[in-house]
């Protein structure tokens, strides 16, 4: 079971973005990644491309960061946790907060 999925809300925990919130908006498991809204953002100086519609100049983006310098938010706790597993009678496993012990799926 991923520990953070699409859609989670989290806390940045080191980097210049430290202690920001933010949904994930994509995971790589593969190179063990995360893109978080609105955290280390970057610039991408892009050329005008007419035939896709894009227009020239800088943007300013999301870049993917490691997954260890995130934690899963807890809402009941306000503040960023470890996770545990927990596996309900009927056989599914929920994310679990380790602090308050309360599911983190919905």
């Amino acid at each position: 079971m991923e520990r953070v999925k699409q859609g989670d809300q989290v806390v940045v925990r080191k980097g210049k973005d430290a202690g920001k919130r933010g949904r994930v908006q994509r995971v790589i498991p593969r190179e063990n990644r995360v893109v978080v809204a609105g955290a280390n953002m970057i610039k991408r100086h892009t050329r005008p491309n007419p035939q896709a519609g894009v227009a020239g100049g800088i943007q300013e983006r999301e870049a993917s960061m490691d997954l260890s310098k995130v934690n899963p938010y807890c809402s009941t706790c306000d503040r960023g946790v470890r996770i545990g597993i927990r596996v309900l009678e009927d056989g599914r496993k929920v994310r679990i907060c380790r602090v308050c012990g309360e599911s983190l799926d919905s």
